[in-house]
């Protein structure tokens, strides 16, 4: 008898799992779609079935390329049971870089949805070996694209489910990084690696089964879908599913749902906290609030906790490719130890180590580089041993980002190590820039990048945006504020007024392209 397959726990066993206990619970809600787990649980068999009949077979790599919906959520899982490989792709890119996923991962098949699919197909014409797209229904009501797979006719199939030798080491996605300085690379994500993951959330993210959580960031990203979303099929929560991370649509949707549970970036908080509907909205249920993607200004975190009392946060942090959790700072934290991001979670060994590997001392001051150890891990990056063996130089996974470490184990970024300023022989981290500039009334949002100067290398600037009733606030008052509680070179040497800062459809600030938009500020002086 073969032991190994009554054993095995995939992503596809951990859906099928959850409907056996909670077959009449609601599993997924998307605008007028509501599936029981039962009911999730099937579709995605014959979704999976129907998959197969067009030839998708164990380790084909099939592409996303779509917003949020309960098609993205049916296609994650019936991919997982088919043992092919997901390969999300992120909505904003052009149809050249999109492209080049497709190309690099080998993609077959590319799922997508009305309102992308005209960027779909041109990302796939252009020599990729995608033969086949799949439409997939979104939150709105909409009409299938013409010429494409329907996933509703898909999952009409009445064929028998393949049965597919699996095992938890086997790939079940390639989730590529943002390529800020370099080609995106391709991490391997195994179903051991993302399952481990989904325990340490549990565990320490305290995801119930009695949880209704909103899943607004988007999916391809691995924080929405594997830190959240994931976690909550596997302990039978009840999930709410949407494309539009506005004010406007989620203020009203946790408010008519009742939601309990929900994670976004710092900067969606703050849109949140900077809403009209936002002391006309009934939060009452919201108890469990998570942050991560970039830094929470501590000043912000502070008006969430004074105007949501009942409401626990948590500071998850962590890369892609460690599936992506790595450390959290749990609610009991959040006003003891602002601004870190806490210790390692369950299934994770993290330290903070000099250029020597060496850890650095436990006084809260010293810098170093964030480095782990974890059965979470990637297991490479896809056709690219070189940089697969740069990233674990030494025995551990070097995260790219500095961080110190105080007496408790606690861990605060600092900054990516592409983001420390060098200015005048000095280093100075952007987010202690950034902290002091969100002390004065009025600034909305900060960004602090360092620009070519003449005579410093890189000077110090701070890009802000004003809160709507702060049109007064001018630039001298900022520098006024940055001179009382920062060392001279440290202070910005410019700051900049704006309406909006660049994110990407995750929240996360874009500071390459404010790098790139003032880079000669500075020209001539």
């Amino acid at each position: 008898m073969n032991t190994e397959a009554l054993r095995r726990q995939t992503l596809g066993e951990l859906l099928h799992r959850s409907a056996a206990r909670h077959p009449d619970k609601l599993a997924v809600a998307c605008g007028a779609t509501r599936w029981t787990y039962a009911e999730f649980d099937a579709l995605c068999d014959r979704l999976a079935a129907g998959l197969a009949e067009h030839g998708v077979a164990k380790g084909d790599r099939v592409a996303i390329l779509a917003r949020n919906s309960h098609g993205f959520a049916a296609m994650r899982f019936a991919l997982a049971r088919l043992g092919a490989v997901l390969v999300p792709i992120n909505f904003m890119l052009k149809a050249e870089e999109a492209a080049y996923i497709l190309r690099h991962a080998g993609a077959r098949l590319l799922a997508t949805d009305s309102g992308l699919a005209a960027l779909a197909r041109e990302a796939a014409a252009l020599d990729t070996q995608v033969a086949q797209l799949i439409w997939l229904p979104s939150e709105d009501p909409g009409e299938p694209v013409p010429g494409m797979l329907h996933l509703d006719e898909l999952a009409a199939s009445t064929a028998a489910l393949p049965a597919v030798d699996l095992a938890g080491s086997d790939i079940a996605q390639i989730v590529y990084t943002s390529g800020t300085e370099s080609l995106p690379k391709g991490a391997m994500l195994t179903h051991d690696a993302v399952l481990w993951q989904y325990v340490s959330c549990v565990v320490d993210a305290s995801i119930a089964g009695e949880d209704m959580p909103l899943h607004a960031l988007p999916l391809y990203h691995c924080a929405q879908l594997d830190v959240f979303f994931g976690p909550a099929i596997y302990v039978g929560a009840s999930n709410v599913i949407t494309s539009k991370p506005t004010p406007d649509n989620l203020l009203p949707l946790i408010q008519r749902h009742r939601i309990t549970s929900f994670f976004a970036p710092p900067t969606v908080w703050i849109a949140l906290l900077r809403s009209p509907l936002f002391d006309q909205t009934d939060l009452s249920s919201l108890k469990k609030g998570y942050y991560g993607a970039s830094i929470m200004p501590v000043a912000v975190m502070q008006e969430i906790l004074q105007r949501l009392p009942a409401l626990r946060l948590w500071n998850l942090y962590g890369q892609t490719e460690i599936a992506p959790l790595a450390t959290m700072l749990g609610p009991e934290d959040q006003l003891r130890k602002p601004g870190s991001c806490g210790r390692a979670v369950l299934n994770v060994e993290t330290r903070v180590v000099d250029d020597a590997m060496q850890d650095v001392p436990r006084d809260g001051r010293s810098i170093g580089e964030i480095v782990h150890r974890s059965p979470q891990l990637l297991a490479g990056y896809f056709h690219d041993d070189e940089r697969t063996a740069a990233a674990f130089e030494g025995g551990w996974f070097h995260s790219g980002d500095l961080a110190t470490i105080d007496a408790e184990g606690y861990i605060s970024v600092v900054d990516r190590k592409k983001d420390m300023i060098k200015t005048g022989g000095e280093n100075v981290a952007s987010r202690e820039v950034e902290e002091a500039i969100y002390r004065v009334a009025g600034v909305s949002e900060v960004a602090v990048v360092g620009l070519p100067h003449p005579r410093w290398v890189e000077a110090v600037v701070a890009i802000v945006v004003r809160k709507p009733d702060a049109s007064a606030l001018d630039e001298a008052t900022l520098l006024a504020q940055c001179g009382k509680h920062l060392a001279g070179f440290k202070a910005p040497k410019r700051v900049l007024f704006v309406d909006a800062l660049p994110k990407n459809p995750s929240g996360k600030l874009l500071k390459r392209e404010l790098r790139r938009a003032h880079m000669t500020l500075f020209d001539g002086a």
